[in-house]
């Protein structure tokens, strides 16, 4: 094909870290050009390049063979280039329509003029919207609509798209990709950055793979040449990758034998005895400030020895029931138990105490200081073990480190370095080390643990909650990511507004059904799993959080 937009010998540089290196690359018009790497690869570095946020330090950007060297993302408009970001640019106060004419109306506003373009668009594309609605009462998929119509009304002929599949459910990410291909169809070029492999095989024209900053791979047959795309991209043999991580990023092969209901008391289905009880929750509910139920009479047992999955879309109920295990909130109503204690309003301390792990879905908020070195960061939980005589032990802590660096394959340059300046997936495994060496531990919460990163940390996190399971720990695993859910987990219960809407065993012949059920579809029979559910069959209540 001919090239659209071209980068020949392109480098960026950050002061003394080199983003890029003497890239090539093109990509052309009516193409799917997927962008694949680890993190800190530079996908995000060379889109931004594109989109005129940077400017080279090396090399020449050309557009139709002329040179290109936008001043910023205002110049790359106006060269037809436009760019979705993984995190929305949208003002939530305001209509769709009222959205859609920032930075593009001009003189008298013609609000009416922008509404029928959209609805044209939507019926041309798909992406139905409601013009008048206002943003912050959409859906996260309709967000994300309404960010690929606002780049679609300036006809780009180059559309950039950075991580769009994160926050949306199954189905919408079948619609989204559907929407590249008639985006590429009607003579538009389509760069989609994704770690997700089942997309790349899904709609991929063309792929270039990137590591350290440099190309690695390239392919015009990516559906074909999957495994050699992974291998270029983490720079070795990716043993574990068929058994966990092809599975958790929906490349599963319909596999037999996975966790099914439990059968009668005290067995599962398959006649082994259940394991003793890691964690309770009886009816839990949280309300928010104004009332509204944001977690609703949430009843759950997760035994020891398995992973129970909660999945549904971000916002009906995770981010409570993960900051009442953390004791960072106290519900309204309900308990909590773990390893035969009551913690339903106990501190932090006191749940670490008693042999609970905690990985919050925002490591930076919650799970460490960033302004902190890693060693400190490592043992944020238990300093109390490395003083003496009220003073700390510096050099015992910084040699514990080290061998939990080594322990859990944390890759920074020693552990004096801030931990804010390791790369996401390094930060996430010091997050699980410090947790997963939680003294006695009975049970672990693991919120969004992979969020974010590429497929070689996805293998590492999981590879760590696995073992911590083999060991004896129950496993509540929070994630939007039902590919990832359905890999590892070995039941799935479903939140919707902050129910228990359904269970299933996590097998990929129930995708389809979980996946109903998180856009708010009710389950059909009640849940059978160990330990049971809330009462799944009653429909959420209404006016409750959405």
């Amino acid at each position: 094909m001919t090239a659209l937009l071209e980068l020949a010998g392109v480098a960026k540089r950050f002061g003394g870290f080199t983003a890029l290196a003497d890239i090539d690359a093109g990509f052309a018009a009516g193409e799917i050009h997927c962008l694949l790497g680890e993190n800190g690869a530079g996908k995000s570095t060379l889109c931004n390049l594109a989109f005129g946020i940077h400017a080279p330090d090396e090399g020449e950007l050309r557009i139709d063979g002329a040179p290109y060297r936008p001043e910023g993302p205002r110049d790359a408009l106006a060269a037809g280039i436009a760019m979705v970001h993984q995190h929305f640019s949208l003002v939530h106060d305001m209509p769709v329509v009222d959205n859609l004419m920032l930075g593009q109306a001009r003189g008298i506003l013609d609000r009416k003029g922008f509404a029928a373009r959209l609805e044209a668009l939507g019926a041309e594309y798909g992406l139905s919207l409601s013009p008048f609605a206002r943003v912050g009462d959409l859906s996260i998929g309709e967000r994300q609509r309404v960010e690929i119509v606002k780049c679609l009304m300036r006809e780009p002929r180059l559309l950039i798209m950075d991580e769009p599949t994160a926050v949306l459910l199954p189905d919408e990410i079948g619609a989204l990709l559907k929407v590249c291909r008639a985006v590429a169809e009607r003579g538009c070029g389509v760069v989609l950055v994704t770690h997700k492999l089942a997309e790349i095989k899904q709609v991929a024209d063309r792929v270039t793979v990137l590591r350290g900053g440099r190309v690695v791979a390239r392919s015009e047959d990516p559906a074909g040449e999957i495994d050699s795309l992974v291998r270029a991209m983490v720079g070795r043999e990716f043993g574990g990758l068929d058994s966990l991580a092809m599975r958790n990023l929906g490349m599963a092969a319909e596999e037999e034998g996975r966790a099914q209901p439990a059968g009668g008391d005290g067995a599962d289905a398959g006649g082994r005895p259940r394991t003793p009880e890691a964690a309770q929750f009886d009816g839990l509910t949280v309300r928010d400030a104004g009332g509204a139920t944001r977690l609703d009479n949430f009843t759950l047992i997760v035994r020891r020895g398995e992973i129970v999955g909660v999945a549904g879309v971000e916002g009906n109920g995770q981010s409570e029931l993960g900051d009442v295990i953390a004791g960072l909130a106290h519900p309204d109503s309900g308990r909590f138990h773990a390893a035969g204690r009551d913690l339903t309003r106990a501190r932090p301390a006191e749940i670490t105490a008693a042999g609970v792990g905690v990985v919050p879905e925002d490591r930076h908020r919650v799970a460490a200081i960033v302004e902190m070195g890693l060693t400190e960061n490592l043992f944020l939980n238990r300093t109390k073990g490395f003083t003496r005589f009220g003073l700390m032990r510096r050099g015992a802590m910084r040699a514990a480190a080290e061998d939990q660096m080594a322990r859990f394959d944390v890759r920074a340059a020693g552990p004096d370095v801030t931990f804010g300046s390791l790369s996401g997936g390094n930060q996430q495994k010091a997050v699980l080390a410090r947790e997963l060496t939680t003294p006695g531990l009975t049970f672990l919460l693991a919120a969004q643990p992979t969020r974010g990163l590429d497929v070689g940390a996805v293998e590492s996190v999981y590879r760590m909650i696995r073992e911590a399971c083999g060991n004896g720990a129950g496993v509540l695993l929070i994630s939007s990511e039902l590919d990832e859910i359905l890999a590892v987990a070995d039941r799935v219960v479903v939140l919707y507004r902050g129910r228990i809407v359904g269970e299933r065993p996590a097998h990929p012949r129930y995708r389809a059904e979980i996946g109903a059920m998180m856009a708010g579809h009710a389950a059909d029979t009640p849940p059978a799993g160990p330990g049971g559910g809330a009462d799944v069959d009653a429909p959420p209540a209404a006016g409750e959080a959405a």
